[in-house]
């Protein structure tokens, strides 16, 4: 029962990794939650220890000044960031076991009056939506990610985030039908206001989507229309790659390795080789390291 959960957790790993490339930044509020490193490890000193403590204290008396501040403006936002900034640092310090709900229930607070207070501005709402699923209310967390794609629909951290969402819970055919909803609707959005849509992030992502379900002719045509749509483009060029390297078929994927990266703006170019690497295979025994039947066998 747990072989295939776990490949549908790598898989939408996978599906991540490939959207990262599009330029989709979200806010990493859930590597503050799982990435730190745990407190009180020996393999450090106690000096490190108590500097740890201190840190922690100090992050503690932050916390208390802008709840006091909170208390008499409850809509001073710098206040507000600052206690969010704080409540995420604190959160860091803890091991990913440490972590409990109500921890991530004291960033959820300011997420909501700053998102609420910042209408325009998505990042706060994408916050908000990863640290709603978090704590396992994935309803709440689809409600936020809709409510910014009612007025953008083209936010790309508003899809990636409620694609991630439905891929999480299995629902691939939800996530290909916001997709396919956004494309249908691009011409129209970008007429209304230039640029709200970039279509071929959102005919990547579809494409990954597609990969995931093994549908690769789909997903290939998908990255191939979005290549004649912008040939500059190095994300769809990437995502082909991707997938046609995870066929096997390594010397196609290494031509548009090649070209992905000839594309691609320098902060990328990185990321793509090690993409493009082709892991070594663990050596096998050597035939003369091998026992033969005469040397084995009993008298």
């Amino acid at each position: 029962m747990s072989q295939p959960r776990n490949r549908w957790i790598i898989q939408v790993v996978l599906f991540i990794a490939v959207a990262a490339f599009i330029g989709v930044s979200l806010i990493p509020i859930i590597g503050a939650f799982n990435n730190s490193q745990p407190v009180g490890q020996n393999t450090s000193s106690s000096p490190i220890n108590s500097s740890s403590s201190e840190q922690k204290s100090k992050l503690a008396d932050e916390i208390r000044g802008y709840e006091l501040v909170l208390q008499r403006e409850p809509e001073n936002q710098a206040a507000l960031k600052g206690l969010l900034q704080a409540r995420l640092q604190l959160l860091s310090q803890k091991g990913s076991g440490e972590v409990k709900p109500t921890d991530i229930q004291a960033v959820i607070e300011p997420l909501e009056k700053l998102a609420k207070l910042n209408p325009q501005q998505s990042e706060y709402a994408v916050l908000l939506a990863q640290a709603k699923q978090q704590i396992g209310d994935k309803e709440g967390a689809a409600q936020t990610y809709r409510s910014i794609l009612v007025t953008k629909p083209g936010d790309l951290k508003a899809l990636q985030g409620m694609v991630n969402l439905q891929l999480s819970q299995q629902r691939p055919e939800a996530a290909i039908g916001l997709l396919q909803e956004t494309l249908s609707t691009a011409s129209q959005a970008n007429t209304i206001q230039p640029g709200s849509v970039d279509v071929v992030a959102v005919q990547v992502l579809l494409g990954s989507v597609y990969a995931l379900q093994k549908n690769n002719t789909q997903a290939i045509s998908l990255y191939e229309q979005a290549i004649k749509k912008d040939p500059q483009d190095f994300r769809p060029v990437l995502a082909k790659a991707m997938l046609l390297k995870e066929q096997g078929k390594v010397d196609e994927a290494k031509s548009l390795f090649d070209s992905a990266t000839a594309l691609a703006p320098a902060q990328y170019k990185d990321e793509i080789n090690k993409a493009a690497a082709i892991p070594t295979p663990t050596p096998s025994a050597s035939p003369e390291s091998t026992p033969s039947p005469e040397t084995t066998s009993s008298p």
